[in-house]
């Protein structure tokens, strides 16, 4: 089987580059973030603090996450409800960062992940694919983008969602975000020694597809 990894910051386009790439070669879309998302969701809605690792743990005995992978896609079911748009809110996100440095939730799924990639060719996307989860796979590549550019791209997608929001408070979510990723105890954001960097601050999209197109094939060819 056929794995490529990518990691990086919230923000970078991992997961629409990740999925439409996914989608082009005929792999499964495998998006990690989605997970602690509904992990993250869940703890919310139990009204616990996402903080607490010993509240989050006693969490997950009642959680079941059902992963439905299709061809350049993925759904995420947590305890048979359809959470995959729900996790995208923001406080879900900033959930998913808090409850992501906790070695209890990070056990929980890192069997479900390493499942999918032995059976199937999967693209993974996260925080800690090519370091952790996957650190055999085919081709790692380590996806940024300066906050400063991840913050328009960010306020762009929710104003296109008719959201209220502002840059300066995207751009200090994302700091926030960033600071939290790599500095946790376990698994933090790092870019694996064999990991291809790919910076897309100063290009649109269209490029920064064609670029970890031609990255992947090249390693994958």
């Amino acid at each position: 089987m056929i794995s490529i990894a990518i990691d990086g910051p919230s923000g970078a386009g991992k997961s629409s580059l990740a999925k439409r790439l996914a989608a082009e070669l005929g792999y499964v879309y495998v998006d990690t973030g989605a997970m602690y998302r509904a992990i993250g969701l869940y703890t919310l809605r139990a009204g616990q603090n996402t903080k607490d690792a010993a509240a989050v743990a006693a969490l997950l005995p009642d959680i079941h996450l059902d992963i439905r992978p299709g061809q350049g896609a993925q759904q995420i079911l947590l305890n048979g409800e359809d959470v995959t748009e729900t996790v995208r809110q923001e406080q879900v996100g900033m959930a998913a960062s808090d409850v992501s440095a906790h070695p209890a939730v990070r056990a929980f799924l890192l069997e479900t992940q390493r499942a999918l990639a032995a059976r199937s060719n999967v693209l993974m996307d996260g925080r800690d694919i090519g370091t952790v989860v996957l650190p055999d796979a085919t081709v790692k590549i380590f996806l940024t983008a300066t906050p400063e550019a991840r913050a328009q791209r960010r306020l762009a997608e929710l104003q296109a969602k008719g959201q209220a929001a502002d840059y300066a408070t995207v751009l200090a979510d994302i700091r926030l975000r960033d600071d939290q990723d790599t500095h946790r105890a376990v698994a933090p954001l790092r870019q694996a020694a064999d990991a291809v960097l790919l910076d897309t601050s100063a290009i649109g999209l269209e490029e920064s597809y064609a670029l970890l197109k031609k990255t992947v094939l090249e390693h994958i060819a």
